[in-house]
């Protein structure tokens, strides 16, 4: 089989790039490990997305924004910042760079559902499920693909998009700087007494980090991180523990909790690859750069290099070019690189010192919040970075 582009993932970033180059004459496949069942109804995972206005602004673009339930669409209005006991809060307010709101919420899974939803009508978008890429031969011209069943594929450009732990990137030998922060995330969804005012938390406390990402109602998104040892006895503990427990660690702010959903563990670990492009390759999505969820721009990241990438593509296409040729994916590269590796550096640094309890290290992190506070541009240039439409 012979095609112009295979897109090793149909996670969102991999079947958002397919629906942003369909309409192009390019012959598209994805090839995906999951059945189709499970991309066309995949299940809770804990995970909620926060979503940039740039981000909402792409959703719509592609089609998906229109397929969500209204219910499944949280408002994100403002964001404060707390270290250790401290009352003192960084806000970071919407207002301050004439916006309404810092963004939205939204289900992992919802967004998911609505990217297989787009993607499969597509006419020149083919999915292979249930199957996975097990081999790989490059030339100048092309990359012969060897999938788990058999078959065979011959493409222009391979585009990885399967996970900060890609087997594709591995297989085109492209290394990648791993950060392992030697914890574990928790994630579910709490109902609580108090209301949340739309207001996100991200709570730096002595021994754990926990944030609080307001859903529809008196609900939350709850982020606990601890070592893994620790998220394995909560998960092990009955609901109502569970959720006394919670009440404990965010010590009452919200009043009476109760557990609502499932619960969930994710390891800690960054991920920034040494190359986004390669001969006849590209990577996007968390295959490209794979972000700390401290900073909420994991997502983000990842469809702004779809982006990049499918406008790369379609420029060259419309030029004439070979839409496999280095310089062409040596562009889209230089563009993503620059993007994203300042902020990635960023927000490994904000973890490493936001995470360390010793007592020097107190002192500073909360200078630091205190500091961040007076500068009124700097929280201007935080707020407007998640408002505008468009950066991209």
């Amino acid at each position: 089989m012979n095609v112009d582009i295979a897109i090793i993932g149909a996670g969102p970033a991999g079947l958002c790039l397919a629906r942003a180059l369909s309409g192009q004459g390019l012959d598209i496949v994805l090839v995906e490990r999951q059945s189709e069942e499970s991309l066309a109804a995949p299940a809770f995972d804990g995970r909620e997305i926060a979503l940039s206005h740039a981000s909402h602004h792409e959703l719509r673009r592609l089609g998906l924004w229109q397929r969500f339930e209204q219910d499944d669409i949280a408002i994100l209005r403002d964001a404060q910042v707390h270290n250790g006991p401290s009352l003192f809060a960084l806000r970071i307010e919407a207002s301050q760079a004439g916006s309404e709101r810092l963004g939205h919420l939204l289900p992992n899974q919802a967004i998911r559902r609505a990217a297989y939803a787009v993607a499969s009508e597509c006419a020149d978008v083919r999915i292979l499920s249930d199957s996975a890429l097990v081999g790989l031969r490059r030339d100048e011209r092309g990359v012969d693909l060897e999938l788990a069943d058999g078959r065979k594929l011959r493409t222009r450009l391979l585009v990885a998009a399967d996970s900060r732990f890609s087997e594709t990137r591995r297989m085109l030998g492209i290394g990648a700087r791993m950060k392992d922060f030697g914890k574990s995330m928790l994630v579910c969804r709490m109902s609580h007494e108090k209301p949340h005012e739309q207001v996100a938390w991200e709570w730096f406390g002595y021994g754990q980090t926990l944030a609080l990402l307001p859903l529809n109602g008196n609900q939350s998104s709850t982020v606990l991180t601890l070592p893994q040892n620790e998220i394995a006895r909560l998960q092990e503990m009955d609901e109502r523990a569970f959720a006394d427990e919670m009440q404990r660690r965010i010590g009452q702010r919200l009043g009476n909790m109760q557990l609502v959903s499932s619960r969930h563990a994710y390891p800690l670990v960054g991920v920034f690859a040494d190359r986004l492009a390669g001969t006849r390759a590209a990577l996007v999505g968390d295959a490209a750069v794979g972000m700390h969820p401290v900073t909420a721009h994991g997502f983000n990241f990842g469809l702004q290099s779809q982006r990049r990438l499918a406008d790369t593509i379609i420029q060259a296409r419309r030029q004439g070019h070979d839409i496999g040729a280095d310089a062409v994916l040596q562009r889209y590269a230089r563009a993503q690189r620059l993007a994203s590796w300042p902020l990635y550096q960023a927000t490994n640094l904000l973890v490493d010192l936001y995470t360390n309890d010793r007592a020097p290290v107190k002192l500073l992190r909360n200078a630091g919040l205190r500091l961040a506070q007076g500068m009124r541009p700097l929280r201007w240039a935080i707020a407007r970075h998640l408002t505008q439409p468009e950066h991209v």
